[in-house]
C-alpha cells in the first residue's frame, strides 16, 4: 500500500517522480481498510523540503499510511509560503483531540537556545505529554530528541566547541532491537548540530537504551520504551544534498566555512556528494512502522491506553 497525502501537496509530485507509491485521497477512501495515522509536527524552517523527506520514508512501507501535517499553533513559519501552511497544515490545537498510531517531531534551528527560551517551548511540552495519551509511538529528531529527553528525563544538552557536521560512522549497539532489525554493524549517518546529549547523563532505572552511537559524535539513537519513543539525535532522513545546502547557507551568512566531514568526495565542495545512508534511513523508519503496526490497537479510540 502507498502513502496517503493531499493530492496537491508538492511532496506528491516529487515522490511520484521518484517512484514512491502515492495514493490519491479519492482512491484511498474506496478501500475498506484502517490506514495507520502518522502525524508530522514539522518544526523545520523549510517545511516543504522536510515534509518530503519524511513522506519519502514513511511511504516506503507496504501498509497504507495517512500522513497528517501539524504545526505549532501560534508560531509563524518564515521560510515557507503562508498559503502552503494554511492549505496543508493543521495546528496542534486542532488535532489534540485526535489519536495517532505514530507521531514524528522534527528538529529545529534553535538548539543553541536554552529550552525555556524557545518561544513555543510551553506548547511543545504539552505536545510531549499529549503523546503519552493520544499517540501509540513517537519518533523525535535532532533538537526535538534533545527536547524530549530533557522534558521526560531532565537530560541537559551541552554546547560543542565546534559544530558536529558531516557524515559519521556509527555502531549498532543492539542488533536484537526490533528497530535495528537488518542493520549493519557499522553504518553512516549525517550529523548537523551544535549541542549534544551525553551518555553519562542518562539516568539509571528509566529503561533508556542506547541503540547506536559514534566515537566522533556520541549518542545517536535512544530507545525510551516507558514513553513509547525513539529519539534520533542526528539526521538519517536527510537528502543527498542537505548537508551541502547547509554548508553553502552558512557560508553565505558568514557563519563559518567548515566543510562537512566525510561528505564531499576528497572534501571537494565542487563535487557531488554520495548518499551512504539512504538504505538505513528506509530500514529504520520501516522497522518503526512495523512495530507500530504489530502493536497498535485496531480500535483507534484505544490508542495511548496502557
Amino acid at each position: 500500500m502507498p502513502i496517503r497525502i493531499p493530492d496537491d501537496l508538492p511532496a506528491f509530485r516529487a515522490l511520484e517522480a521518484e517512484g514512491v507509491m502515492v495514493m490519491r485521497e479519492t482512491d484511498a477512501v474506496r478501500q475498506d481498510i484502517r490506514p495507520l495515522r502518522i502525524g508530522l509536527l514539522n518544526l523545520m524552517p523549510n517545511k516543504i523540503k522536510t515534509e518530503t523527506q519524511i513522506a519519502r520514508l514513511v511511504g516506503a512501507t507496504p501498509l497504507q499510511v495517512e500522513l497528517t501535517l501539524v504545526r505549532i499553533t501560534n508560531h509563524v513559519a518564515r521560510n515557507t509560503p503562508a498559503d502552503h501552511v494554511i492549505s496543508f497544515y493543521r495546528s496542534w490545537e486542532e488535532v489534540r483531540a485526535e489519536r495517532f498510531d505514530g507521531f514524528v517531531i522534527t528538529g529545529a534551528p534553535v538548539e543553541r537556545l536554552p529550552f525555556e527560551d524557545v518561544t513555543y517551548w510551553d506548547e511543545l511540552r504539552r505536545v510531549f505529554d499529549w503523546t503519552q495519551t493520544n499517540v501509540h509511538r513517537c519518533f523525535t529528531i535532532c533538537w526535538a530528541a534533545q527536547a524530549a529527553a530533557h522534558h521526560f528525563h531532565g537530560l541537559p544538552k551541552h554546547d560543542l566547541r565546534a559544530k558536529a557536521f558531516g557524515v559519521f560512522r556509527h555502531r549498532n549497539l543492539s542488533p536484537a532491537s526490533p528497530y535495528l532489525r537488518g542493520f549493519s554493524d557499522d553504518f553512516s549517518i549525517p550529523v548537523s548540530r551544535w549541542t549534544e546529549v551525553r551518555r553519562e547523563d542518562l539516568p539509571e532505572g528509566r529503561g533508556l537504551e542506547v541503540l547506536a552511537d559514534s566515537d566522533a559524535t556520541g549518542l545517536c539513537l535512544l530507545d525510551d520504551p516507558a514513553h513509547r519513543s525513539l529519539h534520533m539525535f542526528n539526521h538519517l532522513e536527510y537528502d543527498s544534498t542537505s548537508l551541502a545546502d547547509e554548508y553553502r547557507r552558512d557560508l553565505a551568512a558568514g557563519l563559518g566555512d567548515a566543510i562537512p566531514l566525510n561528505y564531499f568526495p576528497n572534501d571537494d565542495p565542487a563535487r557531488e556528494p554520495e548518499n551512504r545512508w539512504r538504505s538505513h534511513a528506509h530500514l529504520l523508519i520501516g522497522n518503526w512502522i512495523n512495530e507500530i503496526y504489530q502493536t497498535t490497537p485496531f480500535d483507534a479510540a484505544r490508542i495511548g491506553m496502557a
